[in-house]
């Protein structure tokens, strides 16, 4: 097995929307465990959360998620960055596009001073994307 780096989001009760959000923007079907699927609770309000989500990008890696319990903090201004070559350009705007919907566009993809191409966005749930496509100004 390859060992991959997989971002684990926490949110503050919309854990579940955000997965399901990056499930349609991968392309994937999200697992998603509440805390009442685990086991029982305490607090009637929790049993709904999201105790542990998963979106799995093959070839990739894994988004994961949760809803922090009351009294934990919730993660500020998390960023993930995506990178691939010129064969994964489609692939990365792609998914630029779709994370930008709900979004803010720091940054549009556009060729960046050290050669490749290079976007920034802020998706819905206050999560920074950095999109790079390594080479593609030299090899189009």
């Amino acid at each position: 097995m390859t060992v991959q780096l997989s971002p684990y989001l926490t949110f503050g009760g919309n854990a579940r929307e955000a997965i399901e959000f990056y499930g349609a923007v991968f392309g994937a079907e999200p697992d998603v465990d509440t805390y009442a699927s685990v086991g029982p609770v305490d607090d009637p309000s929790q049993a709904d959360k999201v105790m542990h989500s998963q979106v799995d990008v093959p070839g990739v890696g894994a988004v994961m998620a949760s809803d922090v319990p009351p009294g934990m903090p919730v993660s500020v201004n998390p960023s993930i960055a995506l990178s691939g070559g010129p064969d994964e350009s489609e692939r990365l705007h792609g998914w630029f596009a779709a994370l930008s919907d709900g979004g803010t566009n720091a940054m549009p993809i556009e060729t960046a001073p050290w050669g490749d191409e290079f976007g920034m966005v802020t998706d819905r749930f206050g999560v920074v994307w950095m999109v790079n496509v390594a080479g593609s100004a030299s090899e189009s």
